[in-house]
């Protein structure tokens, strides 16, 4: 995303305030300066937070909004240093339209003094109302839509008012509050609410036939007297921009805010991303740097699911304040996945914000983390026994040194994650089936390995096996859906069913066995990629120093490039010795690399490290196909797949014979680099076996995957489990999964869109 951007929620047609021409280093820093500016001042730290599930009548109920309470309020206290006796949280049925706009008076308008730190924060539905101003081209004021609100009888027929929460009163509460040092996050939209195939979209209908409630119109006039603003006055400055500080929304005015459920947890795709990623800073970002990653990494993650969803972000901050750090606070210095929170004994309870959402698989038990701390570096470990949610139990193990010492607000970094050997593939049945085709379409599902239908709207699914229907047709046809397949085909949706997959759909005669039976080698090469993608990521975790770039070759332009985190760590400070940040060329608003059809490329890999490096480069396109890139020497030993140590490689050479050139599928694409410490023997020999079946056995090329990619991946895991059991006690990892060491391992991604070339 961009770093200014139209705020939807309060409708405003004034410019933004944020500084542009400086570099991404120059902000870093005068964003530390201001920090320990207001480090040094000690403000006062409030936060009301406020999140909805429990809809009911005509709002339909949403999942996730109250876990988004609990992950902002963990990462104020704990990575922002707000006391908990000063985070007030509203759910369900606390949060009325009367105890929240209460509760922003007392708590936060009522209490906050010049120089002051406030967040207020919202997750449920929002909806739109007619503006008796008309601020905006369509009329509307977007609202919050509180716990008693609800639709007109009559609605859509017939219109009325409501008690939502207009987008002009938060402004006159906002603009109430003594402090400039302002933070709003919306975690909502406004585009139609409802459930879009797996998704709950957190909009509830409005439009032009609802009306704000002469309640809200009054106490907005209240407000008006009490600030001294004239009607006009008010109008103005609202046009102008927002009230004070900055206000985050998830989505583009246009967009779905998503309320998704991934392993056993229900959350808010965008708040989810927003605190894991503060979560793992260790230096002081301004709030537009912050959201142009988090905007990053929430439409990489919206697009697995078939959602377009781009946060934004607006200021209304004094020239010198606007580089700030997000929350006009400073973040705690060490990274973390986890915090203790309870301990009794060598027993703990973990809170995991800090997680990558689509891992959670791989921290169900028997992972391991290592306790951290600023000053004398790992003190110990801790064994994970369960998990729920993103509450955690855990043991602390017998190699710990500070056992009988750990305090709650103790940080955990990870150590070991453990990936189960059975993970599956969770497909769900599209609803629209009739009874007999669902039932049958279970029942060829559930005959193959490692595959789970799953019914809809009730757990995390990765695709969706469901017909074309004329209706679907349609709606995707609008949607610019390239290559549809026919009416009456079957095959994969995305979890949102907005999009598909494309080459999974089959002729429109085709049974529902011989789809499934047809669809296998694709649900084997795409639960492949589920396993390398999402449950190998370790890019912020590892401790390999290594980094990774996409370039365009002879030139050296530079489109792409990843590192790891943690690679060069400091053992005693925890600081980080990571690159200088780069935005891509050609990348959109989001920061995501576009590249063309027909696009030359290269990458290059540069070793950190004092030891040699044993790489793998696999390309996932946008239809779930890998291809592996490199090694590429199908007549050389394992050294093929070696980066000595210090040492750049270059992918391909100039003598290999071949180049990389970006073809189609259009869509989303990702590059993983997998580097090891050891040698990934198994893997190599189950390449160079598929590359022999194809002819290669004496040439350099890369080697497409697809139908033997599952083996594959199973052999990879299983050299990183070897890697990982000879270097530590083997009773710290149970038979049934595979442990991956973040000192053996780095597993990292560029992102890139394949658009059409342009004429």
């Amino acid at each position: 995303m961009s770093n200014i951007k139209r705020r939807h929620f309060l409708q405003f047609t004034g410019s933004a305030l944020f500084t542009l021409g400086l570099s991404e280093l120059d902000i870093m820093q005068q964003s530390d300066r201001y920090s320990k500016v207001l480090a040094q001042n000690a403000p006062r730290k409030l936060a009301l937070l406020v999140g909805i599930n429990e809809y009911s009548g005509t709002i339909p109920a949403l999942r996730g909004c109250v876990n988004d309470v609990l992950l902002q309020k963990e990462l104020l206290i704990h990575r922002f240093g707000f006391k908990p006796e000063n985070i007030l949280t509203l759910t369900d049925q606390q949060a009325t339209r009367e105890n929240i706009l209460t509760k922003f008076e007392t708590h936060l308008i009522a209490q906050a003094k010049p120089g002051d730190v406030v967040v207020f924060h919202f997750s449920g539905h929002g909806s739109q109302v007619v503006d008796p101003d008309r601020d905006s081209p369509d009329g509307l004021n977007s609202t919050l839509v509180p716990i008693d609100s609800g639709l007109p009888i009559g609605y859509p027929v017939t219109g009325g008012p409501v008690q939502d929460i207009m987008g002009h009163t938060l402004f006159l509460l906002m603009y109430a509050l003594k402090t400039d040092n302002v933070t709003v996050v919306l975690d909502s939209c406004h585009s139609g609410g409802g459930k879009r195939g797996n998704l709950r979209v957190r909009s509830r209908n409005g439009g032009a036939l609802l009306q704000p409630s002469q309640i809200e119109l009054d106490y907005q006039r209240q407000w008006l007297g009490r600030l001294g603003l004239s009607p006009q006055k008010f109008i103005e400055l609202r046009r102008k921009g927002v009230a004070k500080g900055v206000v985050i929304t998830s989505t583009k005015r246009e967009q779905y805010a998503a309320d998704i459920t991934v392993s056993d947890f229900s959350v808010g795709a965008f708040t989810y991303q927003l605190t894991q990623y503060l979560w793992q800073q260790t230096g002081n970002e301004p709030v537009n740097q912050v959201m142009t990653n988090v905007g990053r990494n929430t439409k990489i993650f919206a697009n697995q699911t078939g959602n377009i969803q781009d946060p934004e972000v607006e200021s209304n901050l004094s020239k010198g304040k606007t580089n700030l750090p997000i929350y006009f606070t400073q973040v705690q210095a060490l990274p973390a996945e986890a915090v203790v929170t309870q301990v009794q004994g060598n027993q703990v309870q973990l809170w995991l914000g800090g997680l990558d959402l689509p891992s959670l698989e791989a921290f169900k038990q028997n992972a391991i983390f290592t306790v951290v701390d600023g000053k004398s570096g790992e003190r110990g470990q801790v064994k994970l026994e369960s998990r729920q949610g993103l509450i955690g139990k855990g043991t602390l193990l017998t190699n710990t040194r500070i056992r009988g010492t750990i305090q709650p607000g103790t940080l955990l970094q990870e150590s070991i994650r453990s990936i189960p050997s059975d993970l599956t593939l969770k497909i769900g049945i599209d609803e629209s089936l009739d009874k007999n085709t669902a039932n049958k379409a279970t029942q060829a599902l559930q005959a193959l390995n490692r595959i789970e239908p799953k019914p809809l709207g009730t757990v995390e699914v990765q695709y969706i096996f469901g017909r074309i229907t004329e209706a679907k047709y349609q709606e995707l046809q609008k949607q610019r859906v390239s290559h549809l397949p026919t009416v009456g085909s079957f095959g994969l949706f995305l979890p949102s069913q907005d999009q598909i997959v494309p080459t999974s759909f089959g002729k429109s005669q085709e049974t529902v066995s011989k789809a499934v039976s047809r669809l296998q080698p694709k649900l084997k090469s795409l639960l492949a990629a589920r396993i390398v993608k999402q449950m190998l990521g370790n890019t912020n975790t590892s401790r390999i120093a290594i980094t990774a770039s996409m370039n365009i070759p002879g030139n050296e332009k530079l489109l792409g490039e990843t590192f790891t985190i943690r690679g060069g760590v400091n053992k005693v400070t925890g600081e980080t010795n990571k690159p200088a940040p780069v935005r891509p060329v050609n990348s959109s608003d989001s920061g995501i690399l576009k590249l063309s059809i027909g696009t030359e490329i290269a990458f290059q890999i540069q070793n950190n490290e004092s030891r040699p490096l044993y790489v793998s480069i696999l390309v996932i396109d946008a239809q779930g196909e890998m291809t592996a890139i490199f090694p590429n020497d199908w007549s050389a030993s394992e050294d093929a797949a070696l980066v000595e140590a210090k040492q750049k490689r270059v992918i391909p050479q100039a003598n290999d014979g071949f180049k990389l050139t970006i073809g189609e599928p259009l869509g989303l694409s990702e590059a993983l680099i997998i580097a090891s410490t050891t040698p990934l023997r198994n893997s190599l020999k189950a390449l160079q076996k598929i590359a022999n079946s194809r002819g290669l056995e004496n040439r350099r090329a890369p080697v497409s995957v697809n139908d033997q990619v599952l083996d594959l991946t199973d052999s990879l895991l299983n050299d990183l489990d070897a890697s990982t059991r000879n270097a530590i006690n083997v009773e710290f990892v149970s038979p049934g999964v595979r442990g991956i060491d973040t000192k053996k391992l780095a597993a990292m991604a560029i992102a890139f869109e394949v658009v059409a070339a342009t004429n």
